[in-house]
């Protein structure tokens, strides 16, 4: 019991992180465009306004599928309760890998999203 609720909590790792952060970055944005910190790509470092724009989209994605992922994670790993610590943490790392693609989704929505508002020198369309 104990290894499964250690996998659960890493389990909820994703989705609790994904909350968040999508909860920040919809509201606020961190201020100035820098390489440290916040979502950091080409398209949307071009200028403050595409900047504004990709952290309130991913943010609120990242929100809205956080909170469907965790939900489904706590489901996935039900069945395997009271299972040998072999089944869990194959079950755990299943759910962990999967957990990926949502995550880098938002990543590839986004993009997409400010490909069809901004042109590629960041003017607004």
């Amino acid at each position: 019991m104990g290894f499964w609720l250690f996998m659960l909590f890493t389990d909820l790792l994703v989705p609790v992180i994904m909350i968040g952060f999508g909860g920040y970055f919809s509201t606020r944005a961190p201020k100035e465009i820098n390489g440290l910190f916040g979502y950091r790509t080409p398209r949307s470092m071009k200028n403050q306004e595409t900047w504004q724009f990709a952290h309130h989209y991913s943010g609120k994605l990242m929100f809205r599928w956080g909170w469907g992922l965790l939900p489904l994670s706590v489901a996935a790993l039900l069945p395997f309760w009271g299972q040998s610590e072999d089944s869990v943490g194959m079950a755990g790392a299943v759910i962990c890998c999967v957990q990926i693609v949502p995550l880098l989704g938002v990543i590839a929505v986004t993009e997409r999203a400010l490909k069809r508002n901004f042109d590629d020198d960041g003017n607004r369309k």
